[in-house]
């Protein structure tokens, strides 16, 4: 047809890029935007699932941004996203957005416990040590630090229920509120975040005189 001719003759144009928009970290049954940011108007753009077209939407000349709904987010919603769109003057389609990974909390999942090696107040230059159990459930364990939206690190415990975080070295950047989550074998869902711990970094004293 028509069409796959122009598209084996298109260029290609600037990447788009997709963000995630909840109140908070996203629970089965939650509703999520995803927003394609254009670079350029556009005649439609599309969002894929997993390498999988999950939706489109035509766009007019003054739009820059298409927004895409995800109502009563379902397990199988939980994967990899990307957008990209396709001009029609001269025909082209744009690169990929990079990927984002929308990753569903399930409730049904125990919080992990967490513990931490000193008491709240500690040095700085100290290592501080923060392990996680993840209740038996296996699937990687994660560190999470109050304010950020990725976590910190992660570890494999490999058939044991427990993780240990090394902070090496703390500063005063280091203080603050830390809480872990674990996957529990499925890639992009999570348990719940467990209770907190909390760290704070106090200067080293100048010695006397």
């Amino acid at each position: 047809g028509w069409w796959l001719v122009a598209a084996s003759r298109a260029q290609q144009v600037p990447r788009p890029s997709l963000s995630l928009h909840s109140s908070q970290g996203v629970s089965l049954g939650d509703t999520v935007t995803l927003r394609c940011h254009l670079p350029q108007p556009a005649a439609w753009v599309e969002l894929y699932q997993d390498g999988l077209l999950r939706s489109y939407k035509d766009m007019d000349k003054h739009q820059v941004m298409a927004e895409f709904s995800l109502v009563c987010v379902k397990l199988e919603d939980a994967m990899k996203y990307w957008c990209q769109y396709r001009v029609l003057e001269p025909p082209g389609v744009s690169e990929k957005s990079v990927p984002i990974e929308l990753v569903v909390t399930d409730h049904r999942y125990s919080p992990p416990n967490i513990s931490i090696s000193h008491e709240e107040i500690v040095e700085v230059g100290t290592n501080v040590t923060i392990q996680c159990c993840n209740q038996g459930y296996g699937g990687i364990i994660f560190l999470h630090k109050d304010g950020h939206s990725a976590p910190l690190q992660h570890r494999d415990p490999r058939g044991g229920g427990t993780a240990t975080f090394t902070l090496f070295g703390v500063t005063p950047a280091d203080s603050g509120t830390y809480r872990c989550s674990y996957h529990p074998g499925l890639l992009f869902v999570s348990s719940p975040l467990g209770d907190s711990v909390t760290l704070e970094v106090t200067p080293t004293p100048a010695p006397p005189g």
